[in-house]
């Protein structure tokens, strides 16, 4: 079985930090949220991987490389346009070669992993499996609505759910879902939908059948689900001081500092909380929990919570930051001495904030 990893699409929801880069190379407790998903599909016995790439690149290839740091073969598919998901099926048939695969999407993020869908594929010899939880939102999602156990129906984004369970973004397919793509039309968004395609092999015959999500499940297009599935992930973390803690420093719970990093005298974490490589935490900083500080950080004053620091930053203020995205390379500064309160900052790219 082959699997299919999307990374496509313009991020227009998590500007300013994809006006430079991919937004599925965006870290979840220091690790970027299209390797979760590889490594689903690696642990689901997948050893070849289309990966589908948009016009905004940077960083996939040279993170992913050919694969082989993966243990896996990856073949990169190009969709300059955002078409849709089922035209991201379609132009991988070739690539495919008459073999089911995996369909995961790369800005999704699922704890139980793919291996279940798998499975459900394999023993019930289906044509289609797709992975469905309940949500409170539906309108938002693509739904399925059951009835007696079996699909009956599958709509993208309804005014009017008359179901509230949302498709996840896993997907096993059998061949027979090109053919299924080749029959259906662009929908109002000019896009081929992948619950199009579904509902023509229900209407054709096909077996398409339905697991569950067993734990949490986290679709990541804004600011608060990457700063939500940040949480998650870092509720998981243990204790792991590979780095160096100064004497006089507090360091409390679930912790995670790596090599080359030091907390120094004087200053306070509180896990959960994740410290990159070769980072500094200093005397009197305050780093909170659900936090993610990334590598090459340096952490001068100041107090940060539930955020996630990207690799180079500087924070250096009299102020307290919480609920904040900031971007690769920037710097945090006061712009004089001032009563701390809580800032909410989303920051792109090597930039500079005066607060």
């Amino acid at each position: 079985m082959k699997g299919l990893l999307l990374a496509g699409g313009h991020g227009t929801r998590l500007r300013p930090l994809t006006y430079t880069g991919n937004k599925h190379m965006l870290p979840i407790a220091n690790k970027p949220m299209l390797l979760y998903g590889l490594e689903h599909l690696r642990n689901a016995g997948v050893r070849e991987v289309g990966v589908i790439l948009g016009p905004i690149k940077e960083g996939v290839k040279e993170v992913l490389s050919d694969g082989s740091p993966f243990g896996l073969k990856i073949t990169y598919i190009d969709q300059p346009e955002p078409k849709g998901l089922a035209h991201a099926v379609l132009i991988s048939e070739e690539f495919m070669r008459n073999e089911p695969f995996v369909m995961y999407l790369g800005d999704n993020l699922l704890r139980q992993g793919v291996r279940e869908f798998t499975e459900t594929f394999e023993q019930k010899r289906a044509d289609c499996v797709v992975g469905v939880s309940p949500v409170k939102d539906p309108s938002r999602y693509g739904i399925v609505e059951m009835s007696k156990g079996k699909i009956v129906r599958l709509i993208e984004k309804p005014k009017e759910p008359k179901s509230n369970l949302a498709l996840i973004g896993v997907y096993v397919f059998g061949p027979a879902i090109f053919d299924a793509v080749k029959k259906i039309k662009p929908s109002w968004r000019n896009e081929l939908e992948i619950t199009d395609a579904i509902q023509k092999m229900l209407e054709d015959g096909r077996k398409v059948e339905v697991q569950e999500v067993n734990g949490w499940w986290k679709d990541m297009g804004t600011v608060e689900d990457l700063l939500g599935a940040n949480r998650l992930v870092l509720d998981d973390i243990g204790r792991e001081i590979n780095g160096l803690v100064e004497d006089d420093s507090s360091v409390q719970g679930r912790v995670r500092v790596d090599e080359e990093s030091v907390i120094k005298k004087g200053a306070t974490v509180r896990g959960p909380v994740v410290v990159g490589k070769g980072s500094t935490i200093s005397g009197g900083a305050y780093v909170g929990p659900y936090t993610s500080i990334g590598n090459g950080v340096a952490v001068k004053r100041g107090e940060v919570e539930n955020s996630i620091v990207m690799d180079g930053c500087t924070i250096d203020t009299d102020e307290r930051i919480v609920d904040s995205l900031i971007g690769p390379n920037s710097t945090v500064t006061s712009s004089n001495k001032s009563r701390p309160s809580g800032k909410k900052l989303v920051v792109g790219e090597r930039s500079t904030v005066e607060l």
